[in-house]
């Protein structure tokens, strides 16, 4: 490989480096932001999951029942925490609010009869218990973008830790090659000495 030759291949994976050092950096910098500030946020809402085997947790269907034990007596400060107190808890007792029908449905019905004080607290009630599950799962899907950032940043880490071993054995061969004296040419062979 001609100097040239090598010089540029040097100059190209130190700017590889570079780029892949920064994008890893971003990265990694990204998930402690999204992480940080949901669990900052959360934290301040002051929700508590129930405690193991209460009246809260044993009224639940038992596969619900079971997701919420997981965090039995927690303080929900994560994303997955956001979503299975979403699912497992809020989601379960707004269906029991108006035999499963939805805050749009509900409220459908509410406008067709004003008059309606039931009609009218199942409305208010479906509506504040579907905002906070749709807030608890906007963190949710959040935090699993912090992760896979996470994910993404490690792995162009390691892609810039090879492209920095590639450019150690480079240089190590240039200066095998300099010591020898010799910059061989590629395409061409050694010259025979003629008598």
């Amino acid at each position: 490989m001609t100097t040239a030759m090598r010089w540029r291949v040097v100059v190209l994976q130190v700017g590889l480096i570079g780029i892949l050092a920064f994008c890893a950096g971003f990265l990694f910098w990204g998930n402690s932001f999204i992480h940080g500030q949901i669990s900052t946020e959360l934290t301040a809402q002051q929700i508590y999951f129930p405690a193991v085997n209460s009246a809260a947790i044993t009224a639940l269907p038992s596969a619900d029942a079971t997701a919420m034990n997981v965090y039995a007596g927690q303080q929900l400060t994560s994303g997955p925490q956001a979503q299975t107190y979403a699912n497992h808890f809020i989601g379960i007792h707004l269906q029991e609010v108006a035999g499963g029908q939805t805050y749009s449905q509900m409220s459908a019905k509410a406008q067709a009869n004003p008059s309606d004080q039931k009609l009218a607290a199942q409305v208010n009630t479906l509506f504040k218990g579907e905002t906070l599950r749709g807030l608890l799962l906007n963190a949710y899907g959040w935090w699993t973008i912090g992760t896979y950032a996470l994910y993404a940043a490690i792995g162009l880490a390691l892609a810039a830790f090879a492209v920095v071993v590639a450019l150690g054995l480079e240089v190590y061969l240039w200066i095998r090659e300099r010591s020898k004296g010799v910059v061989p040419v590629m395409g061409t062979r050694p010259q025979r000495a003629t008598a």
